[in-house]
C-alpha cells in the first residue's frame, strides 16, 4: 500500500484509461477522486478545458478530501477526431482539441500546485500519447497537442523542482479502450497496423499504462521528474 493516506485526482477518470488508472491508484491505497464530463455518482462533474470548472473540481476534492496529493491529467480528445490531411481540419477543431487536450492541464496544474507547495510537495502525471515520437498523419492537431503535453511537462518540472513537486508524463500506444471501440472506423484504421508495429504484438489495453503511472506516484519515484515514459509494447524506442 505504496500511496496509502495520499488523495489523488484523475481526470477523465470515468472509463478508458482514466478509470484504470483510478484503480491503480486505490489499490495502493490512494483515496481517488475522479473528475469527469460524466462522471459515475461519486465523482465530480467538469470540463477541464473551462478555468471555472477546473477551480470548483480542485475545491470539491479538497471539501471531500481535505488535501490533495497527486494530480493525474489524463482527460483529452482523440477517438472522436475524424482522420484526414490537415488543409481540411477546421480552425474550430484545433482550438477544441488545444483547449482540451493542452490548456486543460495548465489550468489543472496552476489550481492545484498552490495546494500541493502548501502541504509540502506532490506528484504530478501527463497523459500524452506514443504518435508525437513517431510523426503520425492525418491527425495533425491531435499529434501536435500531446507533442506540446511532453514540453509542459519538462517545463513544469524545471519550475516546480524546488517545491518537490514532481512533474512526469507517460504516452501510451493505441490502446484499446471503451472510448476507442465505440468508433469502429479508428480501429478499422488503426488496431492491425499499430499491433503489427509492436514488440509485443498484441492490443493495448488500458490497463497497460497503470503500472507506469502508479509507479512514478509513489516513493520510488521520489528522483525522478521531467520524464516520458512511452507506453505502446516496444512501437518506438527512446
Amino acid at each position: 500500500m505504496r500511496l496509502e493516506g495520499k488523495v489523488a485526482l484523475v481526470t477523465g477518470g470515468a472509463q478508458g484509461i482514466g478509470a484504470a488508472i483510478a484503480g491503480g491508484l486505490r489499490a495502493e491505497g490512494a483515496t481517488v477522486a475522479i473528475a469527469d464530463l460524466t462522471p459515475p455518482a461519486d465523482g465530480i462533474q467538469a470540463d477541464v478545458s473551462d478555468e471555472g470548472d477546473v477551480a470548483r473540481m480542485i475545491q470539491e476534492t479538497l471539501g471531500l478530501h481535505g488535501r490533495l496529493d497527486i494530480l493525474i491529467n489524463n482527460a483529452g480528445l482523440y477517438a472522436s477526431l475524424a482522420m484526414r490531411p490537415f488543409t481540411e481540419i477546421p480552425l474550430d477543431e484545433w482550438r477544441q482539441v488545444m483547449d482540451v487536450n493542452v490548456a486543460s492541464m495548465f489550468l489543472t496544474c496552476r489550481a492545484a500546485v498552490p495546494v500541493m507547495r502548501e502541504q509540502g510537495g506532490g506528484k504530478i502525471v501527463n497523459i500524452s500519447s506514443g504518435t508525437p515520437f513517431r510523426g503520425v498523419p492525418f491527425l495533425l492537431h491531435y499529434v501536435t497537442s500531446k507533442g506540446a503535453i511532453v514540453a509542459l511537462t519538462r517545463s513544469l518540472a524545471k519550475e516546480l523542482g524546488k517545491d518537490d513537486i514532481h512533474v512526469n508524463c507517460v504516452a501510451p500506444g493505441f490502446t484499446m479502450s471503451a472510448g476507442v471501440e465505440a468508433h469502429p472506423e479508428v480501429v478499422e484504421k488503426l488496431r492491425d497496423v499499430s499491433v503489427a508495429a509492436r514488440t509485443i504484438q498484441r492490443d493495448q489495453v488500458p490497463e497497460d499504462v497503470v503500472g507506469a503511472v502508479v509507479f512514478l506516484c509513489t516513493p520510488a519515484a521520489d528522483f525522478i521528474t521531467g520524464q516520458t515514459m512511452v507506453i505502446d509494447g516496444g512501437q518506438y524506442f527512446h
